[in-house]
């Protein structure tokens, strides 16, 4: 503990956002550039080292908070960089990306504002790049064994690493003409620049890891085939298989899923398009549903020059402070946020019908209408209550010619075949069936991250690619010293 006083003398400061104004005419990070290492320091600080640290047990990773936060307190940036990637292959990644459950559990978050392990957490990442300290680790020999690792996202890239860290000869395989899963295609440049993928990803070739693109297992290749081919399979395609809303009207252009628009917006910002062909520029748009995704595709709508942009929310709009009967400490707790995108559109009065910024809360779609050449231009909501049903008289219309589904996925893809190739057996719900060892019902086939938790957060996706690494290496060789954070039962703590 740097500072036992620290958490009394020093408030919460966290890394500061670029204006408004400038920063939704670029597709850069939406943080000012160099203003966060001043300050960690400091906050670092607050860190009280608990006797029993929950943020240990909120994150699913385990990372040694306390340590790393002591360590920069004393600004020894190296060691830091040691117990963080100890526990985390890509804190770079989660410090930009990651909600942080480990600050809700964090024991000074009972009464103040927690410590900001995400800033700090990506602080270490950052500094450890710039100083030289993650090198390329190869192993020292090779196993003999070979591993295919079907999808190039968090969870897949972290089993990858870990397995060709243990010496084994590992192949990655993805179904598009670039790496990084949703964390390329997915994840707007403005939440995290591009070129902190590809520096991990050198730094995964440099240490021995082949990286096959454009290979839709099941399609491209069979997925029999390919298991013939190696020792073990891990699948991480992650749950891709969208939800969809069955309301009136839904067959009318201009209605699409978030995960047709985003990608290509991110095209845009890889130099493969002038204009995405889905551009809001201009336009109404509606984006149905509250979560993370919706406000990717909210962000990105303002940066393209929409006309208006609103976002529905069928949960009621949370209050501002843990409710500690339904979500006590240290529990994550559904509270009202104000993420960059959601700060853009307050400012900018995307939507000056919303309740709060774009979001209009406790609203379902009934139905969209559209003009004679079958256009959206319409859609009509009412407000529900906490049972999701309709409140008498509270029908309302939005100017609405461009709608985008943000509903959540329910699952993997099945389209390119590579399920029922192998025969896998699959939950009610959708996801990949597997034993307490990661091991699907077919020998040498494991199943890893959203594809078979369901979709979550991208600290369980790596956490998940760790484990299911430990389990593929036990399969090969009998034993292991690869870390296994979770078991494939472990959910995030609740009530």
């Amino acid at each position: 503990m740097a500072d036992p006083k620290g958490f009394m003398t020093t408030p919460r400061e966290e890394w500061p956002r670029r204006p408004v104004e400038e920063r939704v005419r670029d597709w850069d990070e939406v943080y000012v550039p160099g203003a966060l290492l001043p300050i960690i320091s400091k906050q670092a600080d607050r860190c009280m080292d608990c006797g029993v640290p929950f943020c240990h047990d909120a994150c699913p990773l385990g990372n040694l908070i306390p340590e790393w936060n002591d360590l920069v307190s004393r600004e020894d940036w190296r060691a830091a960089s040691d117990r963080l990637h100890a526990t985390n292959n890509f804190p770079e990644f989660t410090g930009r990306l990651c909600p942080a459950p480990c600050e809700a559990g964090c024991v000074l978050a009972i009464n103040q504002p927690a410590v900001t392990i995400k800033n700090v957490e990506c602080a270490i990442g950052d500094r450890a790049w710039e100083e030289g300290f993650v090198p390329p680790r190869p192993p020292d020999r090779l196993s003999g064994r070979t591993v295919a690792v079907i999808g190039s996202g968090p969870t897949g890239l972290a089993a990858a690493q870990q397995l060709t860290r243990a010496g084994h000869t590992v192949a990655v395989y993805e179904k598009d003409d670039r790496l990084g899963g949703l964390m390329r295609y997915g994840i707007p440049e403005f939440k995290m620049e591009k070129r902190h993928l590809e520096r991990r990803l050198a730094q995964m070739r440099a240490e021995g890891t082949k990286f096959r693109t454009a290979t839709a297992v099941g399609r491209d290749i069979g997925a029999a085939e390919l298991r013939s081919r190696y020792d073990a399979v891990v699948i991480a395609t992650g749950a891709t298989a969208w939800r969809e809303l069955p309301v009136p009207g839904r067959e009318l252009t201009g209605i699409h899923q978030a995960m047709e628009y985003l990608p290509l917006a991110n095209r845009v910002c890889e130099g493969d398009l002038d204009v995405s062909p889905m551009s809001a520029v201009g336009k109404h748009v509606v984006i149905v549903g509250g979560g993370d995704t919706g406000a990717d595709c909210l962000g990105t709508a303002v940066r393209e020059g929409a006309a208006s942009v609103s976002q529905l929310d069928i949960y009621a709009q949370p209050g501002t402070e843990r409710d500690d009967d339904s979500e006590p400490w240290p529990t994550y707790p559904k509270i009202y946020r104000l993420s960059a995108a959601h700060e853009e559109a307050r400012d900018l009065e995307t939507a000056p019908a919303a309740d709060a910024d774009a979001r209009l809360f406790a609203a379902s779609t009934l139905r969209f209408t559209g003009d004679r050449s079958g256009q959206v231009r319409s859609l009509h909501l009412v407000e529900v209550d906490a049972a999701r049903q309709p409140v008498p008289g509270t029908g309302r219309t939005l100017p609405a010619d461009f709608v985008l589904l943000a509903l959540g996925f329910s699952g993997p893809d099945r389209e390119d075949g590579l399920i029922d190739q192998l025969g896998l057996a699959l939950e009610p719900r959708g996801t990949i069936t597997r034993d307490r060892d990661f091991a699907t019902n077919v020998p040498g086939v494991f199943a890893a991250g959203d594809a078979a938790r369901g979709q979550s957060l991208i600290v369980w996706a790596i956490a998940e690619g760790r484990a299911v690494a430990a389990a593929v290496d036990r399969y090969l060789t009998g034993s292991s010293r690869l870390p296994a954070p979770i078991s494939p039962y472990d959910r995030p703590m609740t009530v």
